[in-house]
């Protein structure tokens, strides 16, 4: 798919969900006319865009992820369970209609990394170390035992929406962020000064539980 391509893409609105490239999201289909945009879709690429929908301002958002189907399952009521995949980043151009579903002209995007190999490296492996450092401290902190996956990418883009895509907590407004964010070496900073932000927290609880093993139970 070329950089400049543009199509016609139907798109789902979801409250606080921010899809990231690689991801899989399941989701559930039942509403009528998501039902008709899963026939149409499954009838062409099985291709849509996820796109984050803002309840608070009743607005979309201008940047979202496609999906792919790789599975779906419609039962006799006629609702659905999917499984998609994230695949690349789109801005929405305009909106082409919004019956019965909403679909618009999109164009894909995606980040640009000129020259930035090196320092791109460094602070892949600084990132990976604070991620490593927080997990190890949320377990010594919750006495349960938090892995790091065994493949985290080693790429810094996908790194960067993979870490993107695991943020903890009520995040779709930073989630949002990182995704509209057209520079690895930028998103992959954020990330970082997150990482550290939380380490340096979990650091000091764990200090203080250490030293009143008895005040946190």
């Amino acid at each position: 798919m070329g950089e400049l391509s543009v199509r016609e893409l139907p798109l789902f609105p979801l409250s606080d969900v921010v899809l990231f490239p690689q991801e899989v999201l399941p989701l559930h289909i039942f509403e009528s006319r998501y039902r008709i945009m899963l026939q149409s879709v499954l009838e062409s690429d099985s291709m849509f865009g996820v796109i984050k929908w803002d309840s608070n301002t009743k607005s979309m958002a201008n940047v979202g992820c496609c999906a792919q189907i790789i599975k779906h399952q419609t039962a006799e009521d006629g609702r659905s369970n999917i499984i998609t995949l994230g695949q690349q980043r789109f801005q929405v151009l305009e909106i082409m209609r919004s019956t019965p579903f909403c679909s618009a002209m999109v164009s894909w995007i995606s980040d640009d990394n000129i020259d930035e190999f090196q320092k791109l490296d460094s602070l892949k492996d600084s990132v990976k170390e604070a991620l490593s450092d927080v997990i190890n401290l949320t377990s010594k902190l919750t006495n349960t035992k938090k892995n790091l996956p065994d493949k985290l990418p080693d790429n810094p883009m996908d790194l960067s929406f993979w870490i993107g895509a695991h943020l903890g907590g009520p995040v779709a407004e930073e989630q949002q962020k990182l995704l509209e964010e057209r520079n690895t070496f930028t998103r992959l900073q954020r990330e970082y000064e997150m990482l550290d932000h939380t380490r340096k927290q979990l650091a000091a609880r764990t200090a203080l539980k250490e030293s009143f093993p008895d005040k946190e139970n």
